[in-house]
């Protein structure tokens, strides 16, 4: 690519700001992904004709050069972790921001983001509430000892045991009577010193030693300087030791999973089924904010096992009925229990004398009635399980065609039947819950806002942290009312369809508004289309379905043939891939005698409910057959009504390459900040991880970039498979090496946004979702470094400026409207709600945004960070941007919750997962489209076909 004049080459200032939502689903949508090339896209036949830009930049006509020198390619970014340390004078359209850096970074490997610009005024004020307690710092000293227990041991609940046994034992000889807290890993802090700067201690009832070393002081001077901005690197050290103090009492008395408590102490236990119950608790984290420390609290609900016998476990989980208990369990049966039982507790029933516990190592192959092993360490002498248990223990077993758990080493197991063995209370449930466990836990847990808030309050109030003998002695002290923080309602963007609609724009009304009276604004066309009926219906009922939604397609906008390439064809779903084949092989033959390069372009599939064969038609489509598709459940199409047509209507016209809306401002003369301006690629990227227990399924990543400026609204994706639980996106870049040339998904995307329209982004925006704030360091140095490289690795010196920001949907902050006439109808605050002040970050660039109508139970507002940025953002105009975005989403006539970018790459990464194993319906989501290169160890995605990879498939 040359390089064009007045391309911003280097980037400028560092500005900031973030958006993204969680996507609501339209009422009653259907089906997945899909596309076909049509009328949409650079103005094809219905495209709509957009008025000249107040700046154009030259076209290049020369082709981009394949790669610049390896050498260039890897002296890369000017040495990447120096560059991004570097504090850059902000551009002319950044805000000032709102102190003077002040500090220098203490490490060239640590990356400080952004001051915050400023913050955003656009927008009707409104005053909320948010479930944030102020924290008043304590004035007495903070000492840090460092914990060494010997043997080492990986259980959390042994340290705390192991360390309350030692306080209880030598607090009043030893510890000078302080009352220390324990981080249940390596730190323990006083209010105080200790008589002593280290110290060996012996645990004589549990064998182990326990050494304490004094670290040093937490610095609170620093962390009060830090909270009023006049020191920008944050005392994580000193804030972590609040945080153990004010988590010191509940972890004592309740289970304890990451950040949150549970209890049946804290409120009903609900079966959710399959042997397992849900236990309600709260979220606590102490935060720095604008307005000084807050413990953030949320109430929380998670699932654990019942506390029942195995074999009652077993039958729920398995859905037995009473006389299949008697049976031996199939092979598929076996291996489900395993994977649900390895590595729980369970305690013995059959020996009175003594409380056994037993941690379940597998499950034995065979039934209790075949096993047989060696009693009383005679190896010669073999007894089966059955026959021990009458002879030992005068105990006949009734199971005795089921398998027994396994416990012990593989070279001494133990045998436990599963009819003596009750599983342990307590022990959290932590493989994926199935749909109906999902649901269940929801329906037990969904609370208005005004009922969440009133139980937020009463659980602060309950723990009385008043009379804390740990917060007490430190010498902190919690407020019992939630914070009140000044929050603000951005206006919504005006949409742009069709100008043969009746209505050819529209402001959306409470983040909704519909189809009618209009018409999209570039409709796609299908052409060639067949239909799979894999359901129970009759062939002329599915005909009928098809008929009214190819008239629906008609009718908002895309040109769609009634008839079909063939008449429908019915199989059952055992029969799926057969099937495929045949409809492909017939649908090719016939379009080949029409003429050349004539292809199917759209298959629809009814489909009898969820289940393995939605991922294999989506694997064989996609990376076999080159045909997009549309899948529908029978439950859905069943009396089907027009807004459900409107919702698969607008996933079809994305996945053939047509446009539903575009946003007004890209089509006029006014433009979008920081997007008409010049040209701008939009990326959004997403590493979804297996779910616990899935050993040998890699993790996805998946990366999405808009291809159509200035409209940004049609994503191209590439994904690829990595190391397991790995969150860097490794293939971003991919360096060259023997004969494989430079690749990467950066590389990948700007190519091909090159392509399309002959002009090369000169400004990246990377919306990233899913990264932790312990990652942001890590994750920001591996990928601005991947980004840099991939841009030069097309020209010398191509360095289009970059905003990177961090998308947060897990997170616990939650916004409660002071005043009924600023809510929606479910009680949740407005579309558009953001808030920069109060409770956010106190320097850095960040802010929250409900960009979408809540449906039901409290809206989850999302978190974003900006990490870096050389376009010099100011807070209204990235906060502007990331609400309108969000109103651009293809499935639905609502505004959604994540920025779309964000929200396309975590649906693609879950279709990537299909690819992997065909059914990814009870693993976690992942991404999908181009399959890339893969580390060592990683699965390699099977390749999308040409002829769907640019199309929204994955809609």
């Amino acid at each position: 690519m040359q390089r064009q004049s007045g391309s911003a080459g280097r980037g400028r200032g560092r500005g900031r700001q973030g958006g993204v939502g969680a996507a609501a689903k339209g009422s009653g949508g259907g089906g997945d992904g899909g596309g076909n090339r049509g009328r949409g896209g650079e103005g094809g036949g219905r495209g709509v004709e957009r008025e000249s830009h107040q700046q154009s930049l030259p076209v290049s006509t020369s082709p981009p050069p394949a790669a610049v020198v390896a050498e260039e390619v890897h002296s890369l970014s000017r040495d990447v972790e120096q560059r991004l340390s570097i504090e850059h004078a902000p551009s002319a359209s950044a805000q000032p921001p709102a102190s003077p850096p002040i500090l220098v970074p203490s490490s060239s490997k640590t990356i400080r983001p952004p001051a915050r610009p400023g913050f955003g005024t656009v927008g009707e004020k409104i005053t909320l509430r948010a479930n944030h307690f102020l924290v008043k710092l304590p004035q007495k000293e903070i000492f840090h000892y460092d914990v060494a227990i010997t043997p080492e041991i990986q259980s959390k609940a042994l340290n705390m045991s192991i360390i309350g046994e030692l306080v209880q034992k030598y607090g009043e000889s030893h510890l000078g009577k302080r009352q220390p807290v324990y981080d249940r890993r390596k730190g323990l802090y006083t209010a105080g010193p200790l008589p002593f700067d280290s110290k060996e201690f012996g645990i004589e009832s549990r064998k182990f030693k326990v050494a304490i070393k004094l670290v040093g002081k937490a610095d609170l001077t620093h962390l009060h300087e830090f909270m009023a901005g006049r020191h920008l690197d944050e005392p994580k050290e000193s804030i972590h030791a609040l945080d153990v103090v004010l988590r010191q009492t509940p972890s004592l008395s309740y289970v304890t999973v990451a950040r949150s408590f549970f209890s049946p102490l804290l409120g009903d236990m609900f079966s959710i089924g399959g042997g397992v119950e849900g236990w309600r608790g709260f979220y606590s984290s102490l935060r720095p904010t604008q307005m000084g420390l807050s413990l953030n609290i949320d109430i929380s609900a998670t699932s654990f096992y019942k506390p029942v016998m195995v074999t009652e476990f077993v039958a729920e989980y398995l859905a037995l009925i009473p006389r299949a208990m008697t049976g031996p369990l199939s092979d598929t049966d076996r291996i489900r229990i395993k994977k649900a039982l390895r590595g729980i507790k369970v305690q013995v029933t059959h020996r009175a004398e003594a409380v056994r516990r037993y941690r379940v190592t597998g499950i034995s192959s065979a039934p209790a009635k075949e096993l047989m092993f060696s009693a009383d360490d005679q190896e010669t002498a073999k007894i089966s399980v059955v026959r021990y248990f009458k002879e030992k223990y005068k105990l006949q077993l009734k199971h005795i065609n089921w398998p027994c758990l396994l416990s012990g080493s593989d070279t001494r197991p133990i045998y436990l039947p599963m009819e003596v063995c009750r599983i342990v209370e307590g022990q959290r449930y932590t493989k994926k819950l199935n749909e109906r466990q999902v649901t269940a836990i929801l329906r037990a847990t969904c609370r208005r806002p005004n009922e969440r808030e009133r139980s937020i309050a009463a659980l602060v109030v309950g723990s009385r942290y008043a009379n804390d003998k740990y917060v007490k002695e430190f010498g902190i002290s919690v407020g019992n009312e939630l914070c009140t923080i000044e929050g603000r309602v951005l206006p919504p963007p005006m949409l742009k369809y069709h100008e043969s609609g009746q209505h050819k724009e529209c402001q959306p009304a409470a983040g909704q508004w519909n189809m009618r009276n209009k018409r999209m604004v570039n409709g796609g066309t299908v052409k060639y289309w067949a239909c799979l009926n894999l359901s129970n219906w009759d062939n002329n009922q599915v005909d009928d379905f098809c008929r009214r939604l190819g008239s629906r397609c008609q009718e908002i906008g895309m040109s769609f043939e009634q008839q079909p390439v063939i008449d429908t064809h019915r199989a059952p779903v055992e029969r799926v891939e057969e099937a495929l084949k045949d409809i492909d092989d017939r649908t090719t033959a016939i379009l080949k005698k029409q003429g050349e390069g004539k292809r199917l372009q759209l298959l629809m599939v009814i489909l009898p409910g969820k289940g393995w064969f939605y991922g294999k038609i989506k694997r064989i489509c996609e990376t076999e057959l080159g045909i997009v598709s549309q899948c529908c459940q029978l439950r859905h199409v069943w009396g089907c009504n027009d807004q459900y047509l409107e919702n698969v209507s607008l996933k079809i016209n994305v996945k053939v390459n047509g446009r539903n809306t575009v946003l007004l401002d890209a089509m006029t003369k006014r433009g979008i900040p920081f997007i008409t301006d010049r040209p701008t690629i939009i990326f959004g990227a997403d590493v979804t991880h297996p779910a616990p227990g899935e050993d040998s399924t890699p993790s996805i990543a998946a990366v999405v970039a808009s291809m159509d400026w200035p409209e940004v609204t049609n994503y191209r994706c590439l994904v690829s498979a990595q190391t397991r639980r790995q969150e860097m996106i490794k293939d971003l870049f991919i360096p060259p090496q023997g004969d494989r040339p430079v690749g990467g998904m950066i590389r990948d995307h700007l190519l091909a946004f090159y392509q399309k329209s002959r002009r090369k982004p000169e400004r990246i925006i990377f919306y990233r979702d899913g990264v932790s704030e312990g990652q942001f360091n890590e994750v920001l140095l591996y990928e601005m470094d991947a980004i840099r490289k991939g841009c030069l690795s097309l020209q010398a010196e191509y360095l289009p400026p970059v905003t990177f920001v961090v998308v947060q949907k897990r997170h616990h902050t939650r916004f409660f409207p002071r005043d009924r006439a600023n809510t929606d109808r479910s009680g949740n605050v407005l579309p558009g709600t953001v808030v920069d002040t109060g409770i956010c970050h106190p320097t850095q660039f960040d802010f929250y945004l409900c960009s979408h109508a809540g449906i039901q139970g409290t809206s989850r507002p999302t978190h974003y960070h900006v990490l870096f940025d050389e376009n010099g953002f100011s807070a209204d105009a990235l906060q502007t941007l990331t609400n309108n975005l969000c109103y651009t989403y293809a499935r639905c006539t609502r505004s959604v919750s994540v920025v779309p970018p964000a929200y396309y790459a975590h649906l693609a990464a879950f279709r990537a997962r299909h690819y992997v194993d065909g059914d990814a319906s009870d693993r976690d989501s992942s991404s999908g489209t181009v399959a890339r290169g893969t580390s060592a160890g990683a699965t390699v995605l099977p390749s999308v076909q040409k002829i769907v990879q640019d199309v929204m498939f994955y809609c």
